[in-house]
């Protein structure tokens, strides 16, 4: 890590913001609050290496960057999305078509 962006916020090499000790990016904490409509508390709770402060400092960072934050989970999407798709003609996945186990 590079920079520290707030007590608990520091951003690494590239720019992406990362909860200070937690290993930890601040985007997933979003996508938990986003996918799951977590509380902060529940966070916490799923969580247990982060504490409440850790917790709050990640949604106010996104909060007041949340344009990139934003950009960043799109693009790690498409990313996923691209794997995934090359995923389904691998190799192995054809063997098993083959082999009757997938449809």
């Amino acid at each position: 890590m590079s920079t520290v962006a707030t007590t608990h916020i520091e951003l690494d090499a590239d720019g992406r913001p990362w909860i200070v000790g937690a290993n930890m990016k601040v985007s997933e904490i979003v996508l938990d609050k986003l996918a799951y409509g977590w509380s902060s508390e529940e966070m916490c709770f799923q969580h247990p290496h982060l504490s409440l402060a850790q917790i709050h400092a990640a949604l106010a960072y996104y909060y007041d960057h949340q344009p990139e934050i934003d950009a960043e989970i799109s693009q790690q999407l498409e990313e996923y999305d691209k794997l995934r798709g090359q995923a389904e003609n691998s190799p192995l996945r054809q063997k098993l078509r083959a082999l009757g186990k997938l449809p």
